[in-house]
């Protein structure tokens, strides 16, 4: 009986444990989480120990008080009987022999009385043995349902360990590419793009200004000409009018 109470006493303690408290109290809470899921997986299973072994008993007591009840009846009808048998003999005047049966009917009523004893004596046992069977059943499924709860709790720990490792990894890798550091690859890197696009603009610009200019040049190249043309179109003129001049002064 007294290992009974101590896995009676052991299921209390764990079906009263605090969770929230133990994890905050614990270095290591996935660990903690493990501990507690296998301590409670090996309490269960002594636990059904006890109570398989503790409902057997019981069934036993109670199948012996069974039989001591059943027996006890028996006995009394016995009695009965024999009584019966004397009270007729003795009216028939067989006094030896209704002595007799008189004698088997307190035989009978020992025997009767004697098992009624042994079921009186053995209920109390029974009631506190089915009690006990019922606390035991009663804290095995509180233990169930914690062990559920533990192993719920272990499996969101874990998933949110996974969760903010992972989260902490992008968390690293954004801030690694972080576009607005100055000196991360990524700002050196379009600096040097920015320096290549000025400076391909700055090649266009000045190539255009020297386009310009070769066309500006052309467009004195042709008013020289044309003053040149001009010029050579006056001298022209000028000559023809002083050679004219000259034939009409000269004597026919």
């Amino acid at each position: 009986m007294a290992q009974k109470q101590s896995i009676l006493g052991r299921i209390s303690q764990l079906t009263k444990a605090n969770i929230n408290a133990l994890l905050d109290k614990a270095e290591d809470p996935q660990k903690m989480l493990d501990q507690l899921v296998r301590d409670y997986t090996n309490s269960i299973a002594e636990a059904e120990d006890a109570v398989a072994q503790t409902i057997g008993n019981l069934r036993l007591a109670e199948a012996d008080h069974a039989e001591d009840v059943a027996a006890a009846k028996e006995w009394g009808q016995k009695a009965l009987a024999a009584s019966q048998k004397a009270d007729q003999l003795r009216a028939g005047g067989q006094a030896a022999d209704a002595d007799r049966f008189d004698q088997l009917a307190k035989v009978a009523l020992t025997k009767q009385i004697g098992f009624e004893n042994e079921a009186k004596a053995a209920a109390p046992m029974i009631a506190s043995q089915a009690e006990t069977v019922e606390k035991l059943k009663t804290g095995l499924t509180q233990m169930r349902v914690k062990l559920d709860e533990l192993k719920t709790r272990r499996d969101q720990l874990v998933a949110r360990a996974r969760t903010a490792e992972a989260q902490a990894k992008v968390a690293d890798a954004v801030k690694s590419i972080d576009v607005l550091d100055p000196t991360s690859e990524l700002s050196r890197f379009e600096e040097k793009v920015r320096r290549d696009e000025a400076l391909v603009a700055g090649k266009a610009e000045l190539a255009n200004s020297s386009l310009d200019a070769q066309f500006a040049e052309l467009e004195v190249d042709a008013a020289q000409l044309e003053v040149e043309a001009r010029l050579a179109e006056l001298k022209q003129l000028a000559g023809n009018s002083d050679a004219k001049s000259i034939a009409d002064e000269s004597p026919a």
